[in-house]
């Protein structure tokens, strides 16, 4: 059942297409700032209540950000293993067809699960307009994910994260759930910077050095064997079992829930970075926090991924892309943790509120409340 509050969602859009067995939704959460910006995931469990989730957390990420987007997502319930590449595309045609009532105006699409770059094209061709959608080709125009600006977000959100923890990022040790799209890109940017990661996962399990993995044979294995989990000279363990392991700093990078009351009290790090969205609940961030483990949400620390989206709207290079994440990523990650140390509060409430009352000031203004 959809819940609605004084800023959204304006607008629920369900669709379906018989000939295609096409049926899918978006959710549009709030327009204040302009066009509800969220991706479209495809997967047979995906449902309204999940896409209203995400749509607020979208809304939420990009007013944190400054961006002139608002807040929206959609869905497609399909299970892309179960159909052939033609029904996939015809599937993704359709939906791009019946959305033409509010994209772009209203809704701005973008990659999400099981949807990719040769989908955004399909959507922004189906649609006759470039604007409709990001994760674009770069052949028309688009930045690609390959770019790395979420891990990148993530990784300057971490070294902020870093200092009001009381970290070395340098010394500390530093596990990573994840090694896809954004964990592989966050363990680059920390290498980088001279930090070791000593555990990271996939859904093959985790494997664990307290000496530190070697980053160029960590990314090697990775890329021939298909697994960070073929590493050798690593433990090989649960994967679930890297919350629990004896480091300084973890960073999300995958599924949700993954903290929770079954391992919270068996956290030890003292900095959590989000990566992933909602890794875990409130009331578990809550529960780190009195613990003493810094928390850095999800609509802090991975909205390179937008602000990213938002370079590419307006024909930006890549250039001008890195530079707007960490401008905004440091300036939003001081922000909110240095409010939280002042009111001695866990950082999503801090940034929730900033977040909401820049939503509603804007709704104020434009006479939306």
């Amino acid at each position: 059942m959809l819940e609605y509050d004084e800023i959204g969602p304006e607008k629920v859009v369900e669709v379906y297409h018989a000939k295609h067995g096409m049926k899918g939704f978006v959710v549009i959460d709030n327009t204040a700032f302009g066009p509800g910006k969220g991706g479209i995931r495809m997967t047979p469990t995906v449902t309204v209540e999940e896409v209203q989730n995400l749509a607020r957390a979208m809304t939420l990420k990009n007013s944190l950000a400054e961006l002139p987007f608002g807040g929206a997502k959609s869905g497609i319930v399909a299970d892309p293993r179960k159909i052939t590449p033609k029904a996939k595309e015809d599937i993704v045609k359709a939906f791009a067809e019946a959305l033409k009532c509010v994209s772009p105006n209203e809704y701005v699409a973008a990659p999400d699960i099981n949807m990719g770059e040769k989908e955004m094209r399909i959507y922004a061709e189906t649609n006759s307009n470039m604007k409709s959608v990001t994760g674009k080709p770069k052949e028309l125009g688009g930045l690609p994910h390959e770019l790395g600006s979420t891990g990148y977000g993530v990784f300057l959100a971490a070294k902020i994260g870093a200092e009001y923890a009381g970290i070395d990022l340098k010394t500390a040790k530093i596990a990573i759930e994840g090694f896809g799209n954004v964990g592989s890109f966050v363990a680059k940017f920390l290498h980088e910077e001279g930090a070791t990661v000593h555990a990271v996962s996939d859904i093959n399990g985790t494997i664990y050095n307290p000496e530190g993995l070697d980053y160029e044979r960590l990314v090697k294995v990775t890329k021939e064997k298909g697994t960070p989990f073929k590493y050798p000279d690593a433990q090989k363990l649960y994967d679930k079992e890297l919350f629990e392991l004896p480091v300084d700093v973890i960073i999300t990078a995958a599924i949700p829930n993954v903290i929770n009351s079954s391992n919270v009290e068996k956290v030890q790090a003292k900095l959590i970075v989000e990566g992933s969205n909602i890794p875990m609940r409130n009331h578990i961030e809550r529960r780190l926090h009195e613990k003493g483990t810094w928390v850095i949400p999800d609509f802090v620390a991975n909205a390179g991924g937008v602000i990213s989206s938002y370079v590419e709207y307006l024909g930006g290079t890549e250039k001008e892309m890195f530079e707007l994440v960490k401008e905004k990523i440091e300036k939003n990650t001081e922000l909110v943790l240095k409010q939280a140390k002042e009111q001695e509060e866990y950082p999503r409430h801090v940034a929730r509120e900033i977040a909401v009352e820049r939503v509603k000031d804007q709704c104020r203004k434009c006479g939306k409340l």
